[in-house]
């Protein structure tokens, strides 16, 4: 029986040597056991927490390469802990796992920074290819740390933005999709690129999730959003970033 709380499981030795460590903060032991087990096989380090706030300590004190993590935990909720985590190291991957299954929690999840999402029951082979799709994206060499377009300064490395020299919060999620667009500028890009690439799914339920985060951009950043010059529509193709 697993013990609640960080600790350092013990199994058979790893495949092979790695530096990359994995959290995993889930309250329910069989799927503790099944997500441990599955990760060390890969030949990845592995912790395990039963609740939010040995999740949150676990993650200051171990830095992981990336976080499998429950939506429903006690002390903190998962919605609350990929908050939290994604303000204070944003390049972390965290991939939600929950039995929920809303359209709306996973869209507020991903609004939140959330990598990616799974839903109860999954495949662990899903949930591997998923967290390596993750892991690779975050270890290509970032090519854009600042950039001005128009009147807007983005300081991508600090996770800040001004617009006519007045500050702009984006969420952690539109810091990734604005950083996309940039490095991709002049290319039209379609919703299912956009969704696989920044989102991080090969499917998703509707496309709309990507309108709507456009249209936020627009709304942030654009001197009129109703008549974007750098957000651009290209009508049955995606959208291009003009800078």
């Amino acid at each position: 029986m697993l013990q609640m709380g960080t600790q350092e499981l013990t199994q058979p030795p790893v495949v092979m040597p790695t530096r990359t460590h994995i959290l995993v903060v889930e309250d329910d032991p069989r799927m503790q056991k099944v997500l441990h087990r599955t990760f060390r096989e890969l030949g990845y380090s592995v912790t395990v927490c039963g609740d939010g706030k040995t999740g949150l300590d676990a993650f200051h004190s171990i830095r992981p390469s990336a976080v499998i993590l429950d939506l429903v935990l006690p002390n903190i909720t998962g919605r609350d802990l990929c908050k939290t985590m994604k303000a204070e190291r944003p390049e972390t991957p965290i991939i939600v796992v929950s039995a929920i299954n809303e359209v709306a929690d996973k869209v507020l999840l991903l609004e939140l920074g959330a990598d990616d999402y799974v839903t109860k029951p999954f495949s662990p082979r899903e949930l591997t290819a998923r967290l390596q799709v993750a892991l690779r994206r975050q270890q290509k060499p970032s090519t854009v740390t600042t950039y001005t377009f128009g009147d807007c300064t983005i300081d991508f490395a600090r996770m800040t933005a001004h617009r006519a020299g007045q500050p702009v919060t984006l969420t952690a999620h539109e810091f990734k999709l604005l950083k996309y667009f940039v490095e991709h500028a002049e290319r039209v890009l379609s919703r299912e690129e956009l969704l696989n690439e920044v989102w991080g799914y090969n499917s998703y339920p509707t496309t709309r999730t990507v309108d709507n985060q456009l249209l936020k951009l627009r709304q942030k950043l654009e001197v009129n959003f109703a008549e974007p010059q750098h957000f651009q529509t290209v009508y049955g193709a995606g959208y291009k970033f003009v800078p």
